[in-house]
């Protein structure tokens, strides 16, 4: 898989964003490929450039592979980035990394790292790799501390096998006060010529597979409006999935008005999840916090309503997270997003949660149509993540296949040996 030459990538591709960046880089580090980044986030106000946890992440990166950088400083507009060392050769085992900025978030951070981490086993430990992040935990445009440990972790250790154990030490806010927060990882490598393996969800009949059984709610947000916020939650919840169970799943205060974070997942019988979430402040006027807390609770409900209502096995956020591993894993994988992409990736198009692949990672393409999809730009169903990402993937691993508008891939088979 490892190229010579080096891979050029135009920042200002689709997306445009920080998203490119750290799949990039992630990917370069991993597969001892080297990449350059040109208009590094061209597509974001105030000029783009590298951000402080695209720093922290390109630092802790270029380190462990002894990598020659180029760029490498908040606001370059280009990084070049050439690794020397494959992850097999990561023999530390204790980490920590500290943004610069206590507002920077360490979800992105690990979003560049956990690739590396996932194959960073050595012949002499079957240890896992702890990492302690300092930084924010909820951080507006960012993945919260609750979507990881409730959506994207579960996801991949259910689907990917993949095993992490993650604790939040402390919240760091890009609200309010200027705060620094921490969370703790252990992460456990894939075995030396193991591979990422996908795992389909259980085949129920469609719809009941998609049927929403159970709605998880995480809230944090000033103490005196926890009983209004939960009581409208749940009432705004029942109108719209009346017998789903409501689990208070975190109640927590964020000791400030400017700091509201509320996450709901909705889960189903077949073992699918879908979230959604909000970062905000509350308005300044005490009189106005019954009139926000209903438009909050109403806001969100209906989104997570519409997401699981495309009767898709991801949510928006979830599914461009997913196709790096996708790439990584042997074998064909399928996350659709809606009920089309369900249509083109399960038994026949019987509409049962049985992808077209099997537990083996085997596909059977007689049973469907299968178009194969060129990767020359951003393409495919899903948000213009989900499209940047598989552009992304298709310039670094370009031994991965993407069939029926990227809702099937057939992964590489990355190993360390």
């Amino acid at each position: 898989m490892p190229r010579s030459t080096q891979i050029v990538l135009d920042g200002c591709t689709g997306e445009g964003g920080g998203q490119l960046v750290r799949l990039g880089i992630a990917l370069a580090a991993l597969t001892s490929q080297p990449v350059e980044i040109n208009n590094v986030r061209g597509n974001r106000p105030r000029g783009g450039g590298l951000k402080n946890q695209h720093v922290a992440a390109i630092e802790w990166l270029a380190r462990v592979t002894d990598a020659d950088v180029q760029g490498l400083s908040v606001g370059s507009k280009s990084v070049t980035f050439v690794p020397r060392r494959p992850p097999s050769e990561l023999f530390q085992r204790n980490i920590s990394i500290r943004t610069e900025s206590g507002a920077s978030s360490t979800l992105l951070v690990l979003q560049a790292m956990l690739p590396f981490l996932l194959f960073a086993s050595t012949e002499t430990s079957d240890e896992p790799v702890v990492v302690e992040l300092s930084g924010g935990t909820n951080v507006s445009f960012s993945p919260s501390y609750e979507y990881f440990d409730q959506v994207l972790a579960p996801t991949l250790e259910e689907r990917f096998g993949v095993r992490i154990e993650r604790e939040l030490k402390s919240r760091g806010w890009s609200l309010g006060p200027l705060s620094r927060g921490s969370i703790v990882l252990k992460v456990w490598p894939i075995a030396r010529g193991e591979k990422l393996r996908f795992m389909p969800p259980k085949r129920l009949t469609f719809p009941d597979s998609l049927a929403v059984k159970g709605i998880d709610v995480s809230i944090i947000a000033p103490m005196h409006s926890h009983d209004k916020l939960q009581e409208t939650i749940v009432q705004d919840i029942g109108a719209l999935w009346p017998g789903a169970d409501i689990n208070l799943k975190l109640i927590e205060d964020s000791c400030s008005d400017a700091r509201w974070s509320v996450l709901l997942v909705a889960h189903s019988a077949g073992g699918i999840r879908w979230a959604r979430d909000v970062l905000t402040s509350a308005p300044k006027k005490s009189k106005g916090y019954d009139r926000f807390i209903a438009l909050l609770s109403e806001k969100l409900c209906k989104e997570l309503y519409d997401e699981v209502s495309l009767g898709g096995h991801v949510d928006e956020h979830l599914q461009d997270q997913l196709i790096c591993f996708q790439a990584l894993c042997e074998g064909h994988s399928s996350f659709p997003r809606d009920e089309k992409g369900v249509a083109e990736a399960v038994d026949g198009g019987n509409h049962t949660l049985g992808p077209l692949i099997d537990a083996m990672g085997e596909l059977h393409v007689g049973e469907a149509r299968m178009r194969r999809e060129k990767t020359g730009e951003p393409f495919g169903h899903g948000s213009t993540h989900a499209k940047t990402a598989r552009w992304v993937v298709g310039e670094m691993v370009p031994g991965c296949e993407f069939y029926n508008k990227g809702d099937v891939v057939k992964g590489v088979g990355f190993s360390v040996e």
